[in-house]
């Protein structure tokens, strides 16, 4: 996988992680382009065996991503309105449904579908300087790729409230305060602690994190009378897989457990 196959996105490979770094600028928005181009690499890094987690960044000190670039509803043409937001969808649902980590390293403003992008990943890192918010409404719209559901999810209902219905934007001391992102860091460092948080995801299974992962995300929308026998039937069925066995075997051989992802 190269660079020149996904429009707006340059991906790099460090060990078991993949680096995904927004390149459009100087906002870094998204485009219909861009949205599939995103989705095609997720689906392509499910499939890459040896890669375990996701960092998103955006290129640059200044941007992670402006959103949507709103000349494209300048002129209130419906049809395009419902491509940009089938295809917001299915790039962040994508995102979010990644069977690995993701993480994204917010190194500036993250505004409209660039926060939607952040909130689909698993952990957030945010530089000091870095500004967050979903303005959409300020301009007549809404956010349209999981702002309304996963903001509240992450932030409770009375912050994404004054976010979404107030407009507010939230610094990244607010936002780590309110549970937003998950760590600060000063500014340059967002990148190097994200990759590092990445690197701890090698340690663990990958099948392993990919079922807890499952059951995590299930508890969004039913309560722990479904989710627990799931539990259960998954801890099973990692029994068929060799790295249950080597991450067994290697705790009691007191060694580093060599992961196969099978």
């Amino acid at each position: 996988m190269t660079s020149s196959t996904y429009t707006g996105l340059r991906l790099e490979k460090r060990g078991h992680t993949a680096l995904v770094t927004l390149t459009n600028p100087p906002a870094h928005t998204w485009t219909a382009e861009s949205l599939a181009a995103l989705e095609r690499l997720v689906r392509d890094l499910e499939a890459d065996r040896d890669i375990y987690a996701l960092v998103i960044t955006g290129d640059g000190e200044k941007f992670f991503s402006a959103g949507a670039d709103l000349k494209l509803f300048a002129d209130g043409d419906k049809g395009m309105a419902a491509t940009m937001a089938r295809r917001f969808g299915a790039a962040f649902e994508a995102l979010a449904g990644y069977g690995g980590v993701s993480i994204a390293a917010l190194n500036g403003y993250a505004m409209g579908g660039g926060l939607e992008c952040a909130l689909a990943c698993d952990l957030r890192v945010a530089e000091e300087h870095a500004v967050m918010a979903l303005p959409e409404a300020s301009v007549g719209l809404l956010p349209c790729a999981g702002g309304t559901q996963w903001l509240a999810w992450n932030v409770g209902e009375s912050w994404a409230k004054r976010m979404v219905l107030l407009g507010e934007r939230v610094d990244a001391a607010t936002a780590q305060r309110i549970g937003l992102v998950d760590e600060t860091t000063p500014r340059g460092q967002g990148l190097a602690r994200a990759l590092a948080l990445a690197e701890q995801v090698g340690r663990q299974s990958p099948g392993a994190v990919r079922a807890c992962k499952n059951l995590i995300q299930a508890a969004r929308h039913g309560g722990p009378a479904n989710a627990l026998p799931a539990e259960r039937e998954a801890f099973i069925g990692l029994f068929d897989t060799e790295d249950q066995r080597e991450g067994v075997n290697a705790f009691l051989g007191k060694r580093s457990p060599q992961w196969k992802n099978t």
